[in-house]
């Protein structure tokens, strides 16, 4: 029988092998980033120099081992004046740090109008701090490379500008239950600092933010989490994240089915009020 161990292992001895599978826009970032340094007569100390990074990260983002932060590609724009060539890849080298099972979703959310989401046990990604990333994928198990990690976490925050894209804008439902905001994830400042960015976030006005009460005992979110989405053709799409596996639905009954039982839930969460005042009142007891 075949273990984790085991497929760990066979996983590691083909990265030594072959190299590790890295993305493909990550190589044709760098391509392009050596090419536009080679116009302007640099060599990778210089242009690392010029831009305020080392020559290490150059060379390791030239040869697509590591992506180009968003800071870094300004940088190398202005420097190279490249003329927005480097900053067209950026929202997909960002994309490809995300895990792989969820990278054609995050494609799908960055082409929606509209998106509904139920999470019952854990702040949601476009909601939470980079201190509450760090801290979930810390715990992560099998444990993730500090790089990965750190990957990760500058996808996930990447992602968030989704909720200040002015067009089109996008129009955002969180349904998020008590028992996930009371999750002790990090420490009480983390905590604290999570619940005021929540408080914050709930003041945007393409935001609205529901907290499903414990005291509500059964609801019809009881089968799991779920995002509804609909596209800037009027698709609605339906994807549900469970343990890493990701399953998307746009049958037109079956995505129907799910947009009913998200208007139940919402009637049955606390409304925007009533959910803001519950979490002013949760980050004043931490």
């Amino acid at each position: 029988m075949t273990t984790v161990r085991d497929a760990r292992n066979r996983r590691a001895v083909k990265e030594r092998e072959e190299g590790p599978d890295l993305p493909g826009v990550w190589a044709a970032y760098g391509v392009l980033l050596q090419h536009l340094r080679k116009r302007a007569g640099l060599n990778q100390q210089q242009l690392g120099d010029a831009i305020g990074y080392s020559l290490e990260l150059v060379a390791s983002v030239e040869q697509g081992r590591r992506p180009a932060k968003a800071a870094f590609t300004a940088a190398a724009e202005r420097v190279l004046d490249a003329g927005g060539v480097l900053e067209v890849l950026q929202d997909e080298v960002d994309r490809a740090k995300l895990p792989r099972f969820f990278r054609n979703v995050a494609l799908l959310e960055s082409e929606a109008l509209s998106r509904f989401s139920y999470d019952p046990l854990l702040v949601p990604g476009l909601l939470q701090t980079e201190a509450y990333a760090q801290a979930l994928l810390e715990a992560h198990f099998p444990p993730l490379d500090e790089e990965i990690i750190e990957q990760r976490v500058a996808a996930r925050l990447a992602r968030q500008a989704l909720l200040a894209r002015k067009s089109p804008p996008m129009v955002f439902v969180f349904i998020v239950e008590e028992g996930a905001l009371r999750r002790f994830v990090g420490s009480n400042a983390v905590l604290r600092q999570q619940m005021e960015h929540l408080m914050t976030c709930a003041q945007m006005r393409n935001v609205e933010l529901q907290v499903m009460p414990t005291a509500r005992s059964v609801h019809s979110g009881l089968n799991g989490p779920m995002v509804l989405l609909e596209s800037m053709d009027r698709r609605r799409h339906v994807y549900v994240d469970a343990q890493g596996v990701v399953s998307v639905r746009s049958d037109d009954d079956e995505v129907s089915e799910f947009w009913l039982r998200y208007g139940m839930l919402r009637t049955q969460a606390l409304n925007t009020e009533e959910s803001s005042r519950l979490i002013e009142r949760m980050a004043g007891e931490l």
